[in-house]
């Protein structure tokens, strides 16, 4: 009873955190509200006894990615909107993806009423691994089964990382900058003037 009460609590403050990161004006506070998000998310999943899930959410998404986030947030000069003009701006992307949204949640609560009564859920969700750890199960099934998966999404990670970089970037015109390649094709016929200088004569009319 006391879990089911920690599960709602946790599900709640989710809920209302995820809605603070998508509808806030303030860009640091969308953020910190994901922040809080993904904390609460962690905390379900020690409830559902997956504790790698829930301390791996933690160091690889809040302590990187998240962090990540911020500190472009941050660097960037972005102007505040209202969320009046967000909408009306992506109106048909968002129109879309709720509507996908919608379907997906509908077909996951069919699955779901299906399974419960067939009495497959517990049998799912929490099948007992004799000395197998967390971690163990989850590594021998994503380095096996889904591990064309897990290399897409370092690779999707990995473009992410590149566009966070373009997006900070400023091409500055009054900064001299390092051409590495004018530095490669320096020789010594391009890099080295000899000046021949005539000699001074000293005149001893002005000594």
């Amino acid at each position: 009873m006391f879990l089911d009460f920690l599960f709602y609590v946790f599900a709640t403050i989710l809920l209302v955190s995820a809605s603070f990161a998508l509808f806030a004006i303030n860009p640091v506070i969308n953020v910190l509200s994901l922040i809080l998000a993904m904390f609460y998310s962690a905390g379900i999943f020690v409830l559902l006894r997956a504790e790698y899930l829930a301390f791996t959410l933690i160091i690889i998404y809040v302590g990187a990615v998240a962090v990540l986030f911020l500190f472009v947030v941050m660097m960037l000069n972005i102007k505040k909107r209202s969320v009046k003009e967000v909408i009306q701006q992506f109106k048909t992307p968002l129109f879309l993806f709720g509507l996908l949204l919608m379907v997906e949640i509908v077909l996951l609560l069919l699955k779901a009423k299906n399974i419960i009564y067939h009495d497959e859920l517990s049998h799912l969700a929490f099948e007992s691994f004799d000395g197998v750890t967390n971690a163990h199960a989850i590594g021998q099934v994503l380095y096996t089964q889904y591990f064309l998966c897990f290399q897409l999404v370092g690779l999707i990670l990995f473009v992410a990382m590149i566009g966070a970089i373009v997006l900070v970037y400023e091409k500055r015109t009054k900064v001299r900058k390092q051409n590495i390649k004018k530095q490669l094709l320096r020789t010594k016929k391009n890099s080295l003037q000899i000046v021949k200088f005539a000699p001074i004569v000293k005149n001893p009319e002005v000594e």
